[in-house]
Protein backbone atom coordinates (compact mmCIF):
# COMPACT_ATOMS: atom_id res chain seq x y z
CA UNK A 1 0.00 0.00 0.00
CA UNK A 2 2.87 2.38 0.83
CA UNK A 3 4.53 1.75 -2.54
CA UNK A 4 1.28 2.47 -4.35
CA UNK A 5 0.82 5.70 -2.40
CA UNK A 6 4.42 6.79 -3.07
CA UNK A 7 4.05 5.99 -6.77
CA UNK A 8 0.79 7.93 -6.90
CA UNK A 9 2.38 10.96 -5.21
CA UNK A 10 5.37 10.80 -7.57
CA UNK A 11 3.07 10.57 -10.59
CA UNK A 12 0.97 13.48 -9.34
CA UNK A 13 4.09 15.60 -8.69
CA UNK A 14 5.44 14.93 -12.18
CA UNK A 15 2.08 15.79 -13.79
CA UNK A 16 1.84 19.03 -11.80
CA UNK A 17 5.45 19.88 -12.63
CA UNK A 18 4.84 19.23 -16.33
CA UNK A 19 1.64 21.27 -16.29
CA UNK A 20 3.43 24.20 -14.68
CA UNK A 21 6.22 24.12 -17.22
CA UNK A 22 3.81 23.92 -20.13
CA UNK A 23 2.02 27.13 -19.13
CA UNK A 24 3.21 30.33 -20.78
CA UNK A 25 2.03 33.63 -19.34
CA UNK A 26 2.15 37.08 -20.92
CA UNK A 27 0.49 40.46 -20.74
CA UNK A 28 -0.64 43.18 -23.10
CA UNK A 29 -0.97 46.87 -22.30
CA UNK A 30 -4.21 47.74 -24.09
CA UNK A 31 -3.90 51.47 -23.39
CA UNK A 32 -0.48 51.49 -25.02
CA UNK A 33 -1.77 49.47 -27.97
CA UNK A 34 -4.75 51.78 -28.47
CA UNK A 35 -2.59 54.92 -28.34
CA UNK A 36 -0.50 53.51 -31.19
CA UNK A 37 -3.46 52.70 -33.44
CA UNK A 38 -4.41 55.27 -36.11
CA UNK A 39 -8.07 54.27 -35.69
CA UNK A 40 -7.91 55.28 -32.02
CA UNK A 41 -6.70 58.72 -33.01
CA UNK A 42 -9.76 59.07 -35.28
CA UNK A 43 -12.00 57.99 -32.41
CA UNK A 44 -10.37 60.53 -30.11
CA UNK A 45 -10.92 63.25 -32.71
CA UNK A 46 -14.60 62.28 -33.10
CA UNK A 47 -15.05 62.26 -29.34
CA UNK A 48 -13.46 65.70 -29.02
CA UNK A 49 -15.80 67.05 -31.71
CA UNK A 50 -18.82 65.49 -30.01
CA UNK A 51 -17.70 66.83 -26.63
CA UNK A 52 -17.18 70.30 -28.10
CA UNK A 53 -20.71 70.28 -29.54
CA UNK A 54 -22.19 69.27 -26.20
CA UNK A 55 -20.10 71.84 -24.37
CA UNK A 56 -21.23 74.62 -26.75
CA UNK A 57 -24.85 73.68 -26.16
CA UNK A 58 -24.30 73.65 -22.39
CA UNK A 59 -22.66 77.07 -22.52
CA UNK A 60 -25.55 78.46 -24.58
CA UNK A 61 -28.09 77.12 -22.08
CA UNK A 62 -26.07 78.47 -19.15
CA UNK A 63 -25.76 81.89 -20.81
CA UNK A 64 -29.53 81.98 -21.43
CA UNK A 65 -30.19 81.12 -17.80
CA UNK A 66 -27.68 83.72 -16.55
CA UNK A 67 -29.22 86.40 -18.77
CA UNK A 68 -32.74 85.71 -17.50
CA UNK A 69 -31.52 85.49 -13.90
CA UNK A 70 -29.77 88.86 -14.21
CA UNK A 71 -32.91 90.37 -15.76
CA UNK A 72 -34.95 88.97 -12.88
CA UNK A 73 -32.55 90.31 -10.25
CA UNK A 74 -32.51 93.78 -11.83
CA UNK A 75 -36.25 94.08 -12.42
CA UNK A 76 -38.01 91.97 -9.78
CA UNK A 77 -38.76 95.00 -7.62
CA UNK A 78 -40.43 96.76 -10.60
CA UNK A 79 -42.74 93.90 -11.54
CA UNK A 80 -46.06 92.96 -10.07
CA UNK A 81 -46.25 89.76 -8.02
CA UNK A 82 -47.79 87.72 -10.86
CA UNK A 83 -44.88 88.53 -13.19
CA UNK A 84 -42.33 87.84 -10.45
CA UNK A 85 -43.91 84.46 -9.80
CA UNK A 86 -43.99 83.69 -13.54
CA UNK A 87 -40.31 84.66 -13.92
CA UNK A 88 -39.34 82.55 -10.88
CA UNK A 89 -41.13 79.55 -12.39
CA UNK A 90 -39.39 80.15 -15.71
CA UNK A 91 -35.98 80.29 -13.98
CA UNK A 92 -36.70 77.08 -12.09
CA UNK A 93 -37.75 75.37 -15.32
CA UNK A 94 -34.61 76.61 -17.10
CA UNK A 95 -32.43 75.38 -14.25
CA UNK A 96 -34.09 71.97 -14.25
CA UNK A 97 -33.79 71.75 -18.06
CA UNK A 98 -30.11 72.73 -17.82
CA UNK A 99 -29.40 70.01 -15.25
CA UNK A 100 -31.26 67.42 -17.30
CA UNK A 101 -29.39 68.43 -20.44
CA UNK A 102 -26.10 68.19 -18.52
CA UNK A 103 -26.93 64.64 -17.42
CA UNK A 104 -28.09 63.71 -20.92
CA UNK A 105 -24.93 65.20 -22.42
CA UNK A 106 -22.74 63.11 -20.10
CA UNK A 107 -24.72 59.98 -20.98
CA UNK A 108 -24.50 60.83 -24.68
CA UNK A 109 -20.74 61.28 -24.49
CA UNK A 110 -20.29 58.00 -22.62
CA UNK A 111 -22.51 56.16 -25.11
CA UNK A 112 -20.63 57.67 -28.06
CA UNK A 113 -17.30 56.70 -26.48
CA UNK A 114 -18.46 53.12 -25.93
CA UNK A 115 -19.88 52.86 -29.46
CA UNK A 116 -16.68 54.14 -31.04
CA UNK A 117 -14.29 52.16 -28.83
CA UNK A 118 -16.11 48.80 -28.99
CA UNK A 119 -14.88 47.88 -32.51
CA UNK A 120 -11.30 48.86 -31.62
CA UNK A 121 -11.38 46.90 -28.38
CA UNK A 122 -12.76 43.89 -30.24
CA UNK A 123 -10.02 44.20 -32.87
CA UNK A 124 -7.33 44.42 -30.17
CA UNK A 125 -8.85 41.47 -28.30
CA UNK A 126 -8.84 39.34 -31.43
CA UNK A 127 -5.23 40.30 -32.18
CA UNK A 128 -4.21 39.43 -28.62
CA UNK A 129 -5.88 36.03 -28.97
CA UNK A 130 -4.10 35.39 -32.29
CA UNK A 131 -0.70 36.43 -30.91
CA UNK A 132 -1.24 34.26 -27.84
CA UNK A 133 -2.13 31.25 -29.98
CA UNK A 134 0.73 31.79 -32.46
CA UNK A 135 3.30 32.18 -29.66
CA UNK A 136 2.06 29.42 -27.37
CA UNK A 137 0.78 31.57 -24.52
CA UNK A 138 -1.62 29.85 -22.14
CA UNK A 139 -2.68 33.08 -20.45
CA UNK A 140 -2.55 36.75 -21.37
CA UNK A 141 -3.30 39.41 -18.77
CA UNK A 142 -4.60 42.72 -20.01
CA UNK A 143 -3.26 45.88 -18.42
CA UNK A 144 -4.97 49.23 -18.81
CA UNK A 145 -4.83 52.48 -16.89
CA UNK A 146 -8.60 52.75 -16.80
CA UNK A 147 -8.34 49.79 -14.51
CA UNK A 148 -11.96 48.77 -14.17
CA UNK A 149 -10.79 47.28 -10.88
CA UNK A 150 -9.41 44.27 -12.74
CA UNK A 151 -5.68 44.93 -12.67
CA UNK A 152 -4.05 42.85 -9.96
CA UNK A 153 -0.60 42.40 -11.47
CA UNK A 154 1.87 43.69 -8.92
CA UNK A 155 5.02 43.10 -10.96
CA UNK A 156 5.57 42.64 -14.66
CA UNK A 157 8.65 41.46 -16.48
CA UNK A 158 8.97 43.28 -19.83
CA UNK A 159 10.04 40.07 -21.56
CA UNK A 160 6.45 38.83 -21.25
CA UNK A 161 4.89 42.00 -22.71
CA UNK A 162 3.27 41.07 -26.03
CA UNK A 163 1.98 44.59 -26.77
CA UNK A 164 4.36 45.20 -29.68
CA UNK A 165 3.55 41.77 -31.13
CA UNK A 166 -0.14 42.71 -31.02
CA UNK A 167 0.61 46.00 -32.77
CA UNK A 168 2.55 44.11 -35.42
CA UNK A 169 -0.42 41.74 -35.87
CA UNK A 170 -2.64 44.82 -36.31
CA UNK A 171 -0.24 46.23 -38.92
CA UNK A 172 0.78 49.15 -36.70
CA UNK A 173 4.36 50.28 -36.21
CA UNK A 174 4.79 51.90 -32.78
CA UNK A 175 6.07 55.46 -32.74
CA UNK A 176 9.75 55.93 -31.91
CA UNK A 177 8.98 57.42 -28.48
CA UNK A 178 6.74 54.49 -27.62
CA UNK A 179 9.27 51.84 -28.58
CA UNK A 180 11.87 53.32 -26.25
CA UNK A 181 9.51 52.75 -23.32
CA UNK A 182 8.27 49.33 -24.50
CA UNK A 183 10.83 46.57 -24.98
CA UNK A 184 10.61 44.43 -28.08
CA UNK A 185 9.49 40.88 -27.22
CA UNK A 186 11.83 37.99 -27.93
Amino acid sequence: MNRFFIALVALFASVVSYAQEAQKLGYADTDYILTQMPDAKKVESELQAHGSQLEAQLKAKAADYEKKLKDFQENATKWVDAIVQDKQNELQSLQAAFQKFQQDAEASFTRKQQDLMAPLQKKVGEAIAEVAKENGYSFILTLNAAGNGGNILLHKDPQFDISNLVLKKLGVTPTAAATTTKPQPK
